[in-house]
């Protein structure tokens, strides 16, 4: 009988991480560079790139202003990201609430 694999489930932090590390390395940018502009310890803009760390709001808004990146574009790579894994093809409709805060 065969096993039944199953899907390591994702990790927003992963995914936030990884996007954060593309659009720095994009840039040719470095870990140093964006931490000291961000304010933040090379080390754990380390972790947080590798979904080591989960980020708060404040810190992800320091990291994007840092990359010059304005955070609801990084938030929409990492949704755009989570719902290929989630295997979504449509985007769900946005929810009057996200609509009416825009």
């Amino acid at each position: 009988m065969g096993e039944v694999q199953t899907l390591k489930p994702i990790l927003v932090r992963e995914l936030i991480g990884e996007t954060l590390r593309e659009e720095r390395t994009l840039q040719g940018k470095t870990l140093r560079e964006v931490s000291k502009a961000a304010r933040v310890s090379l080390g754990y803009l380390s972790e947080v790139e590798r979904g080591q760390k989960e980020a708060s709001s404040e810190l992800l808004a320091a990291i994007c202003g840092a990359l010059d990146v304005p955070l609801s574009v990084i938030l929409s790579v990492v949704s755009e990201k989570l719902a290929i894994h989630e295997k979504i093809v449509m985007p769900l409709p946005v929810r009057p609430l996200a609509r009416a805060a825009a």
